[in-house]
């Protein structure tokens, strides 16, 4: 089998959304060799911080928190859809004809896993595309942008989505990755009352 870590790695100068100074990763160090006889360190980062889950909390008021969330919805088959070609965004006419099914996880893969920096035009899911796959109940949507959605009031995408049961993976990297079908491993942080939680996303190609 082949391994495709579609993460993105954690460090102060990674792509982080808007580019907000108070979103970048500090990690600090809080002993060392020259005071102590075991290196310790903490870091102090947004919750949705390069690759992540988001839970319901994160848009809707008494929502559920990622601690809810079952993990066979993010341990499960899933499929890679390329639309590398789109310029703007991705709509309803966008997926109908790829072959979406019921209680699939779906990754987009587009033109943001070549950007190196934060892209304020970034590729995204707008409410009609999110709505479809509402209909056709899937399980899981992951996109490789930082935010699912992209200046739309009322954060229409998210609630579609979440009133759905669908799980909404963020800021994956998808550029070494081929169109197809893959197993996916993208537990979050066991995180109790949070809206949303780091993770380490993993896909495998059976051979």
């Amino acid at each position: 089998m082949k391994i495709f870590d579609i993460s993105m790695p954690i460090h102060y100068h990674m792509p982080v959304y808007k580019n907000k100074e108070e979103k970048r990763p500090q990690l600090k160090t809080v002993q060392d060799f020259s005071t102590a006889t075991a290196y310790e360190s903490r870091i102090d980062m947004d919750m949705h911080t390069g690759t992540h889950i988001d839970a319901p909390l994160h848009m809707i008021n008494g929502g559920d928190t990622i601690d809810y969330l079952d993990l066979s919805k993010v341990i499960t088959p899933c499929k890679v859809i390329d639309l590398t070609y789109l310029e703007q965004q991705i709509t309803r006419e966008d997926l109908l004809g790829k072959e979406i099914e019921k209680g699939d996880f779906i990754l987009f893969k587009t033109k943001n896993s070549y950007d190196e920096g934060f892209n304020p035009e970034f590729i995204f899911l707008e409410k009609s595309g999110a709505k479809y796959l509402a209909e056709i109940q899937i399980k899981g949507v992951g996109i490789d942008a930082l935010g699912i959605e992209r200046s739309q009031p009322n954060h229409e995408t998210h609630l579609q989505l979440f009133q759905a049961g669908i799980v909404i993976l963020e800021g994956l990297r998808l550029k070494e990755v081929e169109e197809g079908e893959y197993f996916l491993y993208a537990a979050p942080l066991y995180i109790k009352g949070a809206e949303a939680a780091p993770t380490r996303a993993i896909l495998i190609k059976e051979r």
